[in-house]
């Protein structure tokens, strides 16, 4: 403005001097005139912030010489306004003075161009000329923009289409602004990518970058993503793009629920990398024949639920409700049985359940919105038809013994007999059941239950082989069974099984051949050699046969059950002669299933020698003792023979390197040095040599001895295997955990049998040290056990060893928050101010580590309260108004539930009640600010003078609307004691016979109070007036006793009459006492007093009534002073 305004001055100036000129042009020369052609203005641009001293104008061209001796024209610069440009006369240039401060063209400056005048004086003709410097100052885009606000913020349905603008706050001055001019202040909008948010930048975009729309571009999913940050870049449009400036700003974007999933049920376990729940089975069980009255509703775990997916659609009133049915279900006839609340999914019993007919209902339970949403969820329930179940199942015997080949198939059936003509019956009863019919037991195996199984239906049960059995390993097998309901078990029954042997073992040689010496000289039926075989079947399987089947050539024979070849009577024995004696040992099994096996004996024929060496009856002796054997009894007779009768010398050459064996050197007796252990060493091969001295006088024997197990060693439990365990709670038949014992005893000594000393019916173990739970467990109602495990092993006088287990029971989510309190009721003043808490609520979960939280689940109470859901304190969101009740009681009656924030569990419940106090809103106010009353001087105690009145704006009935009044003592405490208030009425009365100066005015502070919490209260004055006697109407008589009266008197039957007089006033008459029966009148203006309701002596036989006169000018201003008299 200022620019402009000199530029008009100057025309005006110019216009002048213009006019001057004009007159001197033909006198004076050209100086002061501009020696260029062109406009007459100079205009000049310049760069904003352009350093100092920066040259304008190199040379004004103005004609003439401003320096030197004989200067013929004066510079100077004019309307230089703050002193931006200096000059330089000699030269004629122009400076830019920014000494100390910026040429800024952008605000606050905003030097958009700077106007000076040059001006010119003619020192020759005196004339003056001005020539104008325009200097435009160009703008540099030293701006960036810079945004409005520090964030933007808008909301997005998630069903909004794609493609939609989504914003546009961006546009007027909303969005950036940028003060530099032109391009360099043109303003365009992109979407930047945000490393912590990488979907923003493709999830919205500004296809209009001057407008700054943002528009939607892909869909959004509330359930996938709740919040965008998308980074918006505003740029200037500076012709460089290298110097163009930008600056960014957050816009958060945050997703509105829509209404774009249906239900789901609770709880939900989502399928892996999915949002889809696994199916899930609700459960219930009803007793049969139960009477729905003692089952409604019917508890089904977990109870069903269902919520929507959307959880957080707005407003809440928008918000779908869920609603429940039974869509189908087995068997058909399920809806004479069962019914479905429509909105809260409680199932109820209709009729009571034969099980006979039905034992189970499975049916299809579905949810949907009331809004018509296509997307129901569905969910099982499973209905289980208890039996009565009040019996325990039962075994018929309490021991069953069966009997099975070892050579039989894997699911070969038990039998009952060594024959094995027919199968083992295992018959299990419930009496819960009829007899004849299948009681659904189910059994268990409590060891070997890898070795046998038991059919799973029917009355009678069989046993089947697993797996195959080997007699030689374990001819017994002994196990319990019990048979279960799924309630109740059965005691358990012993069952022992027999392995019958098979001819599966062939008698076996100890070598495959023999070489013996024999001599010419030897007798008939002198031992060669005796041979052995062994078979380890049972029975005739295992007696085995000897013969010789080709090489004897008649010279030996052999017993047949001792296997000793012998020379036979005749035989001609010719030295050099040899044999090959095959000789076979056959079992004594049916012909058809008999084994065999043979071997060899070379025998050679030498001539008689009398050096030949002892000879031993057999080559190999086996010899079976008990490790218990005592120390020194005879174990067998070696004794050799010598054919010369040399004396023969024993030796144990090899085998004994401990001397447990001692072998008498004479006798040749083998008998025990040291005691045996099996569990050390469980055999001896021992090499007994019989020596006849001669060099080549000895020969040997072999002795295996076979020590047998005794029972001398305890089960030893495994110390390596953990014995502090643990097992998750309500799971039948988890894993807990495994023991093992080793007996390093053989056979039946050495098998251990795993049985539990406590806790039985809680854990069962199997033949294998596997431990398991037989039923739920609960932590919450207990977390650890110590179980002992005991070891026997197999032996007919066992011996067994303990171990204790600690098992600590792992917590799962299986119970809800359960609030200590069913309901909470509370008392809350009204007008308490919003964030007031009025109480504290509390609920527990006995699951560990839960983490209970709180929040108020009746909808209508959340504009009321709030819930903190950390602390379950309850507080006011807004003050309460008793008055704006319209009910009799003033309640909020709402439901608050408190639930495990990482738990599948429902919530827990409760009721919370408010009942609203009122707080005593309102004061009594009086009908008038001010009352006035008048009184005689010697008034009497108790005469009415005036009545004040106040109402309270408090609810009708409630004490803070109940008025009553009393008289301040405190500022007139003479009027105080000489008048009072009736407490309830408000009559102003003498306290005290009045002895009082007529015409004195007395004021009395009457207080009106009421019977709230607190209690408020309000005041008047009462202005009291004391009058002249002669204004106060007097009776003319005291009293007044009328002749009596006739019980049959009519209405209208006159009585009296009474008489008043006062100054210049006129009488009103009132009867105010004595007349409560209202049997008599008295005609206000002449006192005559008649019957106005007929009279019966024998209930009054006389009255007293109390009449009243009043001055008419005092009762129209509601003012008294009576005169009172009696009338008898």
């Amino acid at each position: 403005m200022l620019q402009q305004f000199c530029l008009w001055e100057w025309l005006a100036v110019g216009i002048v001097i213009a006019t001057v000129f004009t007159d001197c042009l033909a006198q004076n020369d050209d100086d002061c005139k501009l020696a260029r052609a062109g406009p007459p203005a100079t205009i000049v641009p310049i760069d904003e912030e352009s350093r100092n001293g920066t040259i304008l104008v190199d040379s004004m061209l103005i004609k003439g010489t401003a320096g030197g001796t004989d200067p013929t024209i004066e510079l100077s610069l004019k309307d230089n306004i703050d002193y931006w440009v200096i000059l330089d006369p000699i030269s004629q240039r122009l400076y830019l003075n920014s000494t100390g401060r910026l040429l800024d063209r952008d605000p606050p400056m905003s030097i958009q161009s700077i106007v000076v005048q040059v001006q010119c004086i003619n020192k020759k003709v005196g004339t003056v000329i001005y020539h104008e410097v325009r200097i435009v100052v160009r703008d540099r885009n030293d701006n960036s923009p810079r945004f409005q606000k520090q964030r933007y913020y808008v909301a997005v349905n998630e069903l909004t289409p794609v493609g939609t603008t989504i914003f546009t706050g961006f546009s007027g001055n909303n969005g950036a602004m940028d003060i530099d001019d032109g391009p360099n202040g043109q303003i365009e909008y992109v979407i930047q990518y945000n490393p912590n948010d990488p979907t923003s930048n493709r999830t919205f975009d500004i296809p209009l970058t001057l407008s700054g729309a943002v528009v939607l571009r892909e869909r959004l999913n509330y359930e996938e993503k709740t919040r965008y940050f998308v980074i918006v870049q505003a740029n200037d449009r500076a012709q460089n793009l290298n110097e163009r400036r930008t600056s960014t700003t957050t816009l958060t974007v945050d997703v509105l629920d829509g209404d774009d999933l249906g239900p789901m049920f609770l709880p939900c376990v989502l399928v892996n990398n999915t949002r889809d729940c696994r199916p899930l089975t609700y459960q219930a069980s009803l007793p049969e024949f139960t009477d729905p009255t003692r089952v409604n509703p019917i508890n089904i775990t977990p109870p069903i639920e269902a919520i929507d997916q959307d959880k957080n659609i707005q407003p809440p009133s928008d918000r779908p409700r869920i609603l429940y049915s039974i869509l189908l279900g087995t068997p058909e006839d399920y809806p004479q049985y069962f019914c479905m609340n429509l909105t809260t999914a409680v199932l109820s019993l209709l009729k009571p359940i034969n099980r006979d007919l039905h034992q189970k209902f499975d049916l299809v339970i579905k949810a949907e919105q009331d809004n018509g949403h296509p997307l129901p969820a569905f969910a099982n329930l499973h209905i289980e038809v208890l039996d009565e179940n009040n019996q325990k199942p039962y075994f018929t015997e309490s021991l069953y013994e069966g009997f099975i080949l070892e050579s039989s198939p894997v699911g070969t059936t038990i039998s009952d007999n060594q024959n094995l003509t027919s199968p083992l019956q295992i018959i299990a009863l419930d009496n819960d059941v009829e007899e004849t019919k299948d009681p659904q037991l189910h059994l268990f195996l409590n060891d070997y239950n890898t070795f046998f199984t038991v059919t799973q239906t029917g009355i009678t049960r069989y046993l089947t082989l697993l797996q195959p059995v080997d007699r030689e390993l374990q001819q017994l097998y002994t196990f319990s069974m019990t048979a279960s309901d799924g309630v109740q078990e059965s005691m358990a029954v012993m069952v022992k099984i027999l392995v019958i042997d098979a001819n599966d073992n062939s008698p076996t040689f100890s070598n495959i051949s023999y070489n013996v010496k024999i001599y010419t000289d030897m007798r008939p039926g002198e031992s060669v050699i005796k041979i052995s075989a062994i078979d380890a079947d049972q029975g005739p399987n295992g007696q085995i046969i000897y013969e010789i089947l080709a090489g004897d050539q008649g010279d030996f024979i052999i017993n047949e059950q001792t296997g000793l070849i012998t020379i036979t009577p005749g035989a001609v024995l010719s030295v050099g002669k040899s044999y090959a004696l095959t000789v076979k040992a056959s079992d004594n099994a049916p012909p058809a299933q008999r084994r065999s096996s043979v071997t060899t004996v070379y025998t050679e024929v030498l001539p008689p020698n009398n050096q030949s060496p002892p000879r031993f009856p057999q080559l190999m002796y086996s010899l079976e003792i008990s490790e218990a054997m005592r120390i020194g009894a005879v174990l067998l007779n070696l004794q050799a023979t010598d054919r010369e009768g040399d004396l023969i010398r024993y030796l144990i050459q090899n085998g004994d390197p401990q001397h447990v064996f001692n072998l008498s050197e004479t006798s040749g007796l083998l008998a025990l040095g040291k005691p045996l252990d099996r569990e050390s060493t469980d055999r001896y091969i021992l090499i007994v040599t019989a020596s006849d001295g001669r060099p080549d006088g000895t020969s040997t024997a072999t002795v295996n001895v076979v020590v047998t197990d005794v029972n001398d060693n305890g089960p030893v439990f495994d110390p390596f295997l953990p014995k502090n365990l643990s097992v998750q709670e309500e799971e039948v038949n988890a894993f807990v955990g495994q023991v093992r014992a080793t007996d390093p005893d053989a056979a039946v000594n050495g098998q251990v049998h795993y049985s539990l000393v406590n806790f039985n019916n809680i854990f069962r173990i199997t033949s294998n040290g596997s431990i398991y739970t037989a039923v739920k467990l609960n932590r919450e109602t207990r977390d650890y056990y110590e179980l002992t495990v005991k070891a026997t092993d197999g032996a007919v006088d066992p011996r067994h060893s303990a171990l204790t287990l600690a098992i600590k029971v792992l917590d799962i989510d299986d119970n809800s928050p359960m609030f200590t309190n069913a309901s909470y009721t509370v008392c809350v003043p009204e007008n308490l101010p919003p964030g007031t808490v009025f109480l504290r609520i509390e609920a527990k979960d006995i699951d560990l580590g839960s983490n209970v939280t709180y929040r108020i689940r009746t909808q209508e109470a959340l504009p009321f309260f709030s819930l903190n859901k950390f602390t379950g304190e309850l507080s006011l969101l807004k003050s309460l108004d008793y008055e704006s009740f319209s009910g009799t009681e003033a309640t909020f009656t709402f439901l608050v539930e408190a639930f495990d924030r990482g738990g599948t569990m429902p919530p827990g419940l409760a009721t919370v009640t408010v009942r609203v106090k009122d707080m005593n809103d309102y004061s009594p106010v009086f009908s008038n600010a001010l009352y006035r009353g008048m009184v005689a001087p010697d008034a009497i105690k108790g005469t009415v003078i005036t009545t004040v009145s106040a109402e309270d704006q408090d609810p009708p009935g409630t004490p803070a609307s109940r008025v009553r009044y009393k008289v301040d003592v405190i500022q007139f405490p003479y009027s105080a004691s000489i008048f009072d208030v009736e407490e309830n009425s408000g009559r102003v009365v003498t306290r005290v016979n009045l002895n009082e100066e007529p015409s004195t005015i007395f004021k009395l502070v009457v207080i009106a109070y009421d019977d709230g919490d607190p209690v408020k209260f309000n005041t008047t004055t009462v202005e009291i007036a004391v009058l002249q006697p002669s204004v106060i109407p007097r009776f003319t008589q005291d009293e007044y006793r009328p002749p009596p009266v006739s019980e049959g008197a009519p209405k209208g039957t006159l009585i009296a009459a009474v008489t008043a007089a006062a100054l210049n006033q006129t009488i009103v008459y009132s009867i105010v006492s004595g007349n409560e029966d209202d049997v008599f009148a008295i005609n206000n203006r002449t006192g005559v007093i008649f019957i106005k309701k007929p009279l019966d002596y024998e209930s009054v036989k006389s009255y007293e009534l109390r009449v009243q006169a009043d001055s008419l000018q005092v009762v129209q201003s509601n003012l008294r002073v009576p005169s009172k008299r009696k009338l008898l």
